[in-house]
């Protein structure tokens, strides 16, 4: 048992003896006790007052007492109201340290051990590149997959791509009619880029068609329905449904072109999938389950011929579930892939989207509609919803080619950290065939750190210059304080060592800094039990912070006591292999050199 399970463990008997009663763990609330007071754990007496029919402050002082002469890692206690705070002998600490040095995978849960998981993220368009938000959406599913695997979840990879719909057919009729010919050998550039490149003049041809009917009576609404590139996109929709040849052969060259692209990008993020789902196979399902719905009274058909399904009842709204000449819509192809993924592993026990929050009605709407077609999964689905990225200029927009393109900035990235590196000497004495990924190694982290320290939930403002402060809250700063430790553990250059039992007691920096390590275990777990990277981040950023006040105070190669020098290289090796351990599961490197 860790301590905080004896200690709740001792809670349990000390209610028992002393006031006759049952105390289960949803009453017991054990935490870290707070720094403007004595004592390294502190249990919340509020919730056994009317058990004990005594005040706080005496209920308290009794149940410290019961901790203090039973318990041998109790020193001592004090009460602050009805809060028990209890001091843990050193010899916990010594104990916890020598152990923890031996476990390779501490903070880690033992593989397979909790049930089966599926995360989808990063689900692109194939008519366009990926953009800074896809950069959040993909450090986000990638990391969140990364610290439920190392909470013991059995975990799924996946993305859905979005590869068919009349966006798709908007990029091929723009190259139909102005491409000429080009290719992406031809025109030197990926092949995600250049599809993108004529999705944007299929929206300037658009505009200008529609400003011209406009111009001559039309209605505005009727000039964005029948202006003809629009027409011709819709044609061409629905001739790929119907699977024409030319139609077909267009579109398996354009997506091709786009998944070469995508490719690299992805090896680039470092992230990586263990299936791929695309949007042309699963909505052939929906559509299947959508008549079948249609049969059963779950949706209606109005006049024109367009399957809706009324959600009005659970507080919703009427949602569309197939067009009136047929063609299917996003709802379809997420009935059918949430359908076939349970399929396909029938020990799933939850899916998560990965998915932007002006998304959230849509998934709410899907899960009430899973429900309604009687699907068994249909409660075993989660939303994991995030907040936009914003630059200083403001926000992105696809079809006006004023996106953020995700090559683009990862490769700003690495300029951007090379001069402040630079500026700095952060790098002096690395060798100069060695800086450049050095300065990848850097960028990139910053990039993932600054994307992933805040709360899904929250939208950001992403400033390049400002993530790569080696001062702030930052993956420089982190990868710095890693570096930290290799340095010193270099200049020690002797077995690490690993039982502290003859030190008599340890400094206060010492155990606060070994108190920041115990914590990793709980702080892995609540972030993966919250889907929240943040946690993990900052929880990092903490014991970087109390290692570089640690090192600053207490001289570690220098100190006069062999076995209070044998103890700080320990600590120095084990705050090391939290931080990278942790960084890892956000998709960080760590250097060994700056």
């Amino acid at each position: 048992m860790n301590i905080e399970q004896i200690l709740t463990e001792t809670t349990k008997k000390a209610v028992k003896e002393l006031y006759g009663a049952e105390a289960d763990d949803a009453q017991i609330q054990i935490q870290a006790t707070r720094k403007e007071f004595d004592g390294d754990f502190t249990l919340v007496v509020f919730p056994f007052v009317k058990i004990a029919r005594k005040a706080p402050e005496k209920a308290a002082d009794e149940i410290g007492d019961y901790f203090e002469k039973n318990l041998e890692l109790v020193s001592n206690f004090n009460v602050v109201k009805g809060f028990l705070n209890l001091s843990i002998n050193d010899i916990y600490w010594k104990d916890f340290l020598a152990e923890s040095l031996k476990d390779e995978n501490f903070g880690y849960s033992p593989a397979g051990t909790k049930p089966q998981v599926m995360v989808e993220y990063s689900s692109p368009n194939t008519n366009k590149p990926l953009h800074l938000g896809h950069l959040r959406n993909n450090f986000l599913g990638f990391s969140v997959s990364e610290i439920l695997k190392a909470h013991g979840h059995d975990v799924v990879r996946v993305q859905i791509i979005n590869d068919r719909g009349i966006h798709i057919c908007k990029s091929m009729v723009a190259w139909l009619n102005y491409g000429e010919g080009e290719t992406p050998e031809s025109a030197g550039v990926k092949g995600d880029k250049l599809v993108g490149k004529y999705y944007v003049q299929f929206d300037k041809q658009f505009k200008k068609e529609v400003a011209e009917l406009i111009e001559n009576g039309m209605s505005e609404d009727e000039a964005k329905q029948e202006a003809p590139i629009q027409v011709e996109a819709r044609e061409m929709l629905l001739k790929w449904e119907k699977r024409d040849p030319e139609v077909m052969d267009l579109w398996n060259k354009m997506n091709g072109w786009v998944y070469k692209g995508f490719e690299k990008t992805y090896t680039e993020m470092g992230v990586e999938f263990d299936k791929l789902y695309y949007e042309s196979d699963t909505y052939l399902l929906g559509r299947d389950e959508v008549i079948n719905g249609l049969e059963q009274g779950v949706f209606y058909k109005k006049e024109d011929g367009s399957v809706w399904c009324d959600l009005t009842s659970d507080g919703l709204d009427e949602k569309l579930v197939l067009r009136k000449d047929g063609t299917a819509v996003y709802m379809t192809q997420d009935i059918g892939t949430a359908i076939l993924r349970f399929r396909d592993y029938p020990n799933l026990e939850k899916q998560i989207y990965t998915v932007g929050n002006e998304q959230e009605y849509h998934f709410k709407v899907l899960f009430h509609i899973l429900e309604k077609l009687g699907f068994e999964n249909a409660l075993n689905n989660y939303h994991l919803s995030y907040g936009m990225v914003e630059l200083p200029e403001g926000k992105m927009k696809s079809r006006e080619g004023t996106v953020v393109d995700a090559d683009d900035l990862l490769a700003e990235m690495k300029v951007t950290a090379k001069n402040i590196a630079d500026e700095q000497g952060k790098l002096e004495g690395i060798a100069e065939e060695d800086r450049d990924e050095l300065y990848k190694t850097i960028g990139y982290g910053a990039l993932k750190y600054f994307l992933l320290r805040v709360d899904p939930k929250k939208s950001m403002l992403f400033n390049p210059t400002e993530s790569v402060d080696f001062a702030g809250n930052t993956g420089p700063f982190i990868q710095y304080g890693y570096v930290r430790t290799r340095a010193v553990l270099r200049k020690w250059d002797a077995p690490i060592p690993r039982q502290f039992g003859s030190l008599e007691e340890l400094p206060q920096a010492e155990k606060n800094i070994i108190k920041k390590i115990h914590a990793f275990p709980a702080a892995l777990a609540e972030s993966a039990n919250s889907m929240n990277p943040s946690l993990l981040a900052n929880y990092t950023f903490d014991l970087v912070k109390e290692y570089n006040a640690f090192y600053q105070s207490s001289p570690i190669l220098h100190e006069q006591n062999e076995e209070l020098k044998k103890a700080r290289i320990g600590i120095t090796e084990k705050v090391g292999q939290v931080i990278k351990a942790a960084m890892r599961l956000l998709g960080m490197d760590m250097p060994e050199r700056m």
